[in-house]
Formats: structure tokens, sequence, C-alpha cells
């Protein structure tokens, strides 16, 4: 079912400050986060980024990550879920990867 385009604009916007802030406080002397006009840019010290961005027309969230490459996610029951396995999560996925990169835990 699509979420209205109110509705999806809050919800991505208010998970791309959660992360930004997020990763900041945890992971900042690793990681530069950067929201600009929703888009989320993590750039890693050791190379590498991951861009995160609301898409509009679809009303998706779209990540970019040089650990898994690019994914999708629909706004459905109040969470992010990935448009080819709906058991994964936005949130679980990148905490997961900062993880397995940097050894720290992140909830969003």
């Amino acid at each position: 079912m699509s979420t209205d385009e109110s509705r999806f604009s809050s919800a991505a916007d208010q998970l791309l400050n959660l992360m930004a802030d997020t990763i900041d406080e945890v992971l900042g002397d690793d990681i530069d986060a950067e929201l600009q006009g929703g888009i989320l840019t993590l750039s890693l010290d050791s190379g590498g980024q991951y861009v995160i961005n609301k898409h509009g027309p679809n009303r998706q969230i779209w990540m970019s990550s040089p650990v898994s490459g690019a994914t999708h996610y629909d706004y459905a029951d109040g969470q992010w879920q990935s448009t080819r396995d709906p058991a994964a999560k936005l949130p679980q996925v990148l905490a997961a990867e900062l993880k397995a990169k940097f050894g720290a835990d992140i909830e969003f």
C-alpha cells in the first residue's frame, strides 16, 4: 500500500536526521556525515562512501553502499524495509555494515 507524500517525507526526514546525528556522535572520528536536501552522505576516512537519499517519486529511501551496493526501501508498518527482502530493514542493514567496519554498536 502506498504511503502518502506528507507521511513519506516526514518519516524519511526523521530517519535521515536520526542517522546523521547518531553516526556523527558515535563514529564522528571515522565518518564525515553530511545531510543536505534529503541526501545523507557518509564519507569514510578509510575510503568509501554511503549515499542515502529520499526518492520522492517512488516514495522510497535509496541507499548506495560500498559494502552491499544499491538498495531501495519502502515505508511500511512504521519501518523502512527492503524492496528485495522485506525482512531487511534500512537502519539494521546500515548499523550492521558500520559495526562490521568499525566495531561500534549503533542503534537508530
